[in-house]
């Protein structure tokens, strides 16, 4: 099924022109100093930099492809390419938008509903065990790195602690988000609540029955899809080994970037600063996630696991190199491309037909 034909509309402007926007906007308040970062960036191996850069790339195709095995079981057909700009795209909003846990895939459910009318409750629901999946990696992951630094005396017991909160954190969040799916009437409730206090706010004049209909309608989808994922597993492990081969791809780069740097580290290091940037990234806190505090997270995790304090910010800085700035400036690119494609392909269909008019009256 193809995407419908692109219509010129102000939307069309001003997607385009928000991105554009943002990407100015966001390197003038963190004052992103980019010669300061390619400095950096050149003291590492140059060879074995650019192999933890490919291992960037090739996480974000894999974590597409993951996805991506999902919306085709809900016959939501999305060629791999453009999937992939989605995913890009929704990593760019990632760095602008301070709602970590949500809004890349609010804009993949955005560009998905754009492109393919009628699928939002199946989009939500691809994207919804995506999430799922991940946090269960997640979980894993830490565990494993428990157990590896159980028995390593460089950890110090309040940083052990605080590795074992995280993991019974998502643990319970992953069990909740897991029932919510097949407890409908709470979804629902949700959604009579939510009326009621918008109409009690607006004292009767927002007139929300037909929002109410849609949004009923929409969890109908949502439920049943995530149904057809249970009677089914199929797609959903195949999803998982995907999103590992994602996991091998994003523990790889830290880790080169150490070993760059002529200091290699154990894998259980990566593993666990990983893991817990992950978790903390997921919940939303206010401010834009992607600067300063991750920075601060993964430094700090690595000097409390014995790395050298400068050691600790240069790996930092050059891992954030590649899973913050590349992205962001490659999302951007995409966010261009999606917006800005069809307003030219509007313009050379309208100059198409001008011209197939004019050849007409000759």
């Amino acid at each position: 099924m193809e995407s419908p034909k692109p219509k010129f509309t102000w939307n069309t402007v001003l997607f385009p022109l928000l991105g554009l926007g943002g990407f100015f906007l966001y390197i003038y308040l963190f004052n992103v100093d980019i010669l300061g970062i390619i400095t950096t960036a050149k003291t590492a191996n140059p060879f074995i930099y650019t192999f933890a850069i490919i291992c960037g790339l090739l996480e974000v195709l894999f974590f597409t492809i993951s996805w991506r095995e999902l919306t085709e079981f809900l016959s939501i057909k999305i060629r791999l390419m453009r999937a992939n700009l989605y995913v890009w795209y929704g990593l760019y909003v990632d760095t602008l938008v301070p709602a970590q846990s949500i809004s890349g895939e609010v804009t993949r459910t955005y560009l998905v509903t754009r492109d393919k009318a009628g699928s939002f409750g199946k989009t939500v629901a691809s994207l919804y065990m995506h999430r799922i999946l991940g946090m269960a990696v997640n979980v894993v992951a830490l565990i494993a790195g428990i157990v590896l630094l159980f028995f390593s005396e460089q950890i110090a017991p309040l940083v052990f602690n605080l590795i074992i909160v995280v993991a019974v954190v998502i643990t319970v969040f992953m069990a909740f988000m897991v029932m919510l799916p097949f407890k409908p009437a709470w979804i629902l409730k949700v959604i009579d609540w939510t009326i009621r206090f918008t109409r009690k706010i607006t004292f009767g004049r927002v007139k929300l029955d037909k929002l109410k209909n849609q949004a009923i309608e929409i969890t109908a989808h949502f439920h049943d899809a995530m149904k057809e994922f249970h009677s089914n597993p199929t797609p959903v492990a195949t999803s998982l080994f995907y999103l590992l081969i994602t996991w091998v791809f994003s523990l790889s780069i830290p880790y080169l970037v150490f070993v760059s740097l002529g200091h290699p580290v154990p894998w259980s290091l990566v593993l666990i600063t990983y893991s817990i940037v992950l978790a903390v990234k997921a919940i939303p806190v206010g401010v834009p996630f992607e600067v300063g505090f991750p920075e601060a997270v993964m430094t700090t995790l690595y000097f409390a696991m014995g790395v050298d304090a400068a050691l600790s910010a240069t790996a930092t800085i050059l891992t954030r190199i590649i899973t913050l700035w590349i992205r962001f400036f490659i999302g951007f690119g995409a966010q261009q491309y999606l917006e800005l494609k069809p307003m030219f392909t509007s313009a050379n269909d309208r100059k198409n037909k001008t011209n197939s008019a004019n050849n007409n009256r000759d």
